[in-house]
C-alpha cells in the first residue's frame, strides 16, 4: 500500500531560484504547493559568486519583478554594493548588477516562502515522477512516501547525478558540498526524457584578512542606487555603507603554472564528460584558448557582511588544490593568501529544452514543467525568469486557463524561453542582449511598461500596485504630449541655455521635445527654460528621455515586431506530419517534427529551418486550411 503524505495542486522539485520563483507563482495563484528540497540550505543558495544582475540579467530580474516576481525585492533588500553598467553606451544595454549579502539573501528568500499561505516546504530526494495515461499523477521519495498532485515543475539545478572533480578527486556531490540527487535521472530517461551532461565550474573562496589590498585596484560601487524592483522607485534603501570589490590581473607565472599543469587538469585529461559554458570558461581554457593575452582581469569580492570570505571572480577552475593554491598565489596581492575553499568543477544531468512547450511544459508528459539550469541554462536571474513562467502556467493549467507565453518583442524572458524550446542548447545558455531583435524595447527602464499590465491580468500584481503603475504611465503620456506641443521661441534665456549646454543656436520657435532629441541635453535639464515642468521623480524622467530621443528608432522597431508577429500568430496544427510535406528540404522536415512548433514564427527561429523552407510551410498552410475549411 502506497504511503500517501500529502495531496497538491503542484510539487516543485529544488528549492533554488527557479524553485523558489515557482513555488511563490504557484501559491499566490491559489495552489496548494509542496516544495521539495535536498537540503534546507539550498533554499536559494547562490553556490557560484553571489551575485544578482549584469548584463542583460539585470534587465530579467527586472522583468520577474514586473509580472509579480520576488527576485528583485529581495535583492534589493541583500546587496552590498550595487552599479549600472555600460552607462556610457546607449539605454538598450543599461543594465543593474549587484553583489549580494549571500547568507542575507538566502535567508531573507526563506523567510518570504515560509510565511506565504500555500507553501510546505519538505526536506527529501525525489526519485520518480508518477504518471498515468501520459499525465502527472504525482512524486515519490527515496523512502518511498508519495505526493498526489497535478503539475510538476522540474528545478533540480545542478544537483541531478552532480559529481564534483578537483583535479583526479571526484565524488557524487552537489555544490558547496550539500547532497546531490542521483535517483531520478533513471525516472525521467524511462518517461522518455531525453538528458543531456553540462559542466559549470566555481572559483576559490579566500580570507579577506589574508589579502594585500594595496596591490589591487578598488572597485566602488555607485553612489546613486538604481533599484531592481519598482515597488522600490520611492524606497529608502538600507543606509549601510557599500562594500569595496577588488581588481587584479594574472601574470606571467600564473600562465607558466596553469600550462605546466594542464595535463593534470580533468578539463584536458578526459576525466570531465559535461558541456561547460563557452561564457564562463575555467581560467585553464583562457589560458589555453588566448595563448598570446599576457594577462586576464581577476576580481576578488565579498560574500558578504557577515563574513571574512571573499570569491575569486573569473578564475573558476577543477586544477587539483595544490595548483590552485599556487597559481592564486601568483597574483597581485593574493602572495599570502589563504584558500578557504578550493574551486571546483560540477558536472549535472539536464535536459534537452526543444522537448517543451513555450509555457515550459513538457511535449510527452501533461502537468510536467521544467524551468532553470534543468532546462539548460546557467545564472539565477535565467533560472528565476523560468521558474516564474513555469510557475505560472502550472496554476494557469490547474485552472483551466490558456498559458502565459511572453513574446520575443515583450521581454527577454521571451528571448531566453523561445531561445531553450526552439534553438536547443549543446552548452549552459546564458542571456546576453545580442540574443534580443528588439533590445531598444527591451530596456531595463521600461520592464514595467511592458509586462505589469499582464502582472496585473494574471493575479501577481496587487490592485494598489497597479494602480500606482498606471499613475505612472499616465504621466509619462501625458508629459511625452506637452514637451510634443509646447514651443520656445529663440529668447535671450533659450540662446543661454543652449550655449551652456554647447547646443546649437536656435533662430526659429522650436518645440520642447526636439530640443530633447539632441543628445547632448536631458530632460531634467529643460527645467531652466521651461517653468511649467511638472515634479516628477528621476525614474519617470529617464523614460520620458528615453522615449523622446529615441523615438525613430523606437516606431522603427516596433513595425518590425509587428510584421513578425503576423506570423507568431499563424499557429500549427498539432497533427501535421511535416515528414509528407513535398518541396521541403528533409532537414527541415525532420527539425520540424522532431520540435513540432506552436506558430510559423517559431517555426522560423529553428536552426536548419530556411526561410525557403517556411515559404513552403505558408503554402501548405494555404492548401491546409483549405482542406479542412470545406
Amino acid at each position: 500500500m502506497k504511503n500517501i503524505v500529502g495531496k497538491f495542486d503542484v510539487v516543485v522539485i529544488g528549492a533554488g531560484h527557479a524553485g523558489c520563483e515557482a513555488a511563490l507563482a504557484c501559491a499566490r495563484l491559489g495552489c496548494k504547493t509542496a516544495v521539495f528540497t535536498l537540503d534546507l540550505a539550498s533554499i536559494a543558495n547562490m553556490p557560484c559568486n553571489p551575485r544578482i544582475g549584469g548584463t542583460s540579467k539585470g534587465h530579467l530580474v527586472r522583468e520577474i519583478d514586473a509580472l509579480g516576481g520576488e527576485m528583485g525585492k529581495i535583492a534589493d533588500k541583500a546587496f552590498v554594493q550595487s552599479r549600472m553598467l555600460n552607462k556610457s553606451k546607449g539605454p538598450a544595454v543599461h543594465s543593474l548588477r549587484a553583489q549580494m549579502d549571500k547568507n542575507l539573501y538566502q535567508q531573507l528568500m526563506r523567510q518570504v516562502l515560509v510565511a506565504q499561505p500555500g507553501i510546505e516546504i519538505k526536506q527529501g530526494e525525489i526519485v520518480e515522477v508518477m504518471q498515468q495515461d501520459g499525465k502527472v499523477t504525482g512524486v515519490k521519495t527515496s523512502t518511498g512516501e508519495t505526493c498526489n498532485c497535478k503539475c510538476v515543475i522540474m528545478t533540480t539545478g545542478t544537483y541531478l547525478k552532480a559529481r564534483i572533480i578537483i583535479g583526479d578527486v571526484s565524488h557524487n556531490e552537489g555544490p558547496d558540498g550539500l547532497p546531490a540527487a542521483n535517483g531520478l535521472t533513471a525516472n525521467l530517461k524511462e518517461l522518455g526524457i531525453k538528458i543531456l551532461r553540462f559542466k559549470t565550474g566555481t572559483p576559490a573562496r579566500l580570507n579577506g584578512k589574508s589579502i594585500d589590498y594595496s596591490k589591487m585596484q578598488e572597485q566602488k560601487g555607485d553612489e546613486k542606487i538604481y533599484p531592481f524592483s519598482f515597488e522600490n522607485e520611492d524606497g529608502i534603501f538600507p543606509e549601510l555603507p557599500s562594500m569595496s570589490c577588488w581588481l587584479t590581473y594574472t601574470a606571467p607565472e600564473t600562465h607558466k603554472i596553469i600550462r605546466d599543469n594542464l595535463h593534470r587538469s580533468p578539463m584536458y585529461s578526459g576525466a570531465i564528460d559535461g558541456v561547460g559554458a563557452r561564457y564562463c570558461p575555467s581560467i585553464e581554457d583562457k589560458i589555453v584558448r588566448f595563448p598570446d593575452r599576457p594577462a586576464h582581469q581577476i576580481f576578488v569580492e565579498p560574500m558578504g557582511r557577515s563574513t571574512d570570505q571573499m570569491y575569486l571572480q573569473g578564475m573558476s577552475s577543477s586544477l587539483p588544490e595544490e595548483v590552485q593554491t599556487e597559481m592564486i598565489r601568483s597574483l597581485p596581492g593574493l602572495d599570502h593568501v589563504e584558500i578557504i575553499k578550493t574551486g571546483y568543477a560540477i558536472e549535472y544531468d539536464c535536459i534537452d529544452a526543444t522537448q517543451l512547450h513555450l509555457s515550459l511544459e513538457s511535449k510527452g508528459i501533461e502537468g510536467l514543467f521544467s524551468a532553470g539550469q534543468f532546462n539548460g541554462s546557467s545564472g539565477y536571474e535565467e533560472a528565476a525568469a523560468q521558474g516564474l513562467v513555469a510557475g505560472i502556467n502550472s496554476a494557469r493549467k490547474i485552472k483551466g486557463q490558456a498559458p502565459l507565453v511572453i513574446k520575443r518583442s515583450e521581454g527577454y524572458i521571451g528571448v531566453l524561453i523561445d531561445d531553450l524550446v526552439t534553438k536547443g542548447t549543446n552548452e549552459p545558455y546564458r542571456i546576453m542582449t545580442s540574443r534580443a531583435e528588439y533590445r531598444l524595447l527591451l530596456r531595463q527602464d521600461n520592464a514595467d511598461m511592458r509586462l505589469t499590465k499582464i502582472g496585473y491580468d494574471i493575479g501577481l500584481i496587487s490592485e494598489e500596485r497597479y494602480k500606482k503603475f498606471a499613475e505612472k504611465k499616465e504621466t509619462i503620456k501625458n508629459e511625452i504630449a506637452r514637451l510634443t506641443s509646447k514651443i520656445v521661441s529663440p529668447n535671450e534665456a533659450v540662446q543661454g541655455f543652449l550655449a551652456k549646454h554647447n547646443s546649437t543656436a536656435i533662430k526659429t520657435g522650436i518645440r520642447l521635445a526636439d530640443l530633447l532629441k539632441r543628445p547632448e541635453i536631458v530632460y531634467n535639464e529643460l527645467k531652466e527654460i521651461d517653468g511649467e515642468m511638472p515634479t516628477i521623480n528621476e525614474f519617470v524622467q529617464e523614460q520620458i528621455d528615453i522615449e523622446i530621443k529615441y523615438e525613430g528608432y523606437i516606431k522603427r522597431q516596433i513595425i518590425e515586431a509587428e510584421k513578425v508577429l503576423k506570423l507568431e500568430n499563424k499557429k500549427l496544427p498539432k497533427e501535421i506530419d511535416y515528414i509528407a510535406i513535398k518541396g521541403m528540404r528533409i532537414e527541415a522536415r525532420q527539425k520540424l517534427n522532431d520540435i513540432r512548433p506552436e506558430s510559423v514564427g517559431q517555426a522560423s527561429r529553428i536552426s536548419g529551418v530556411s526561410p525557403a523552407d517556411i515559404s513552403v510551410l505558408l503554402i501548405f498552410m494555404e492548401q491546409y486550411g483549405r482542406r479542412f475549411s470545406k
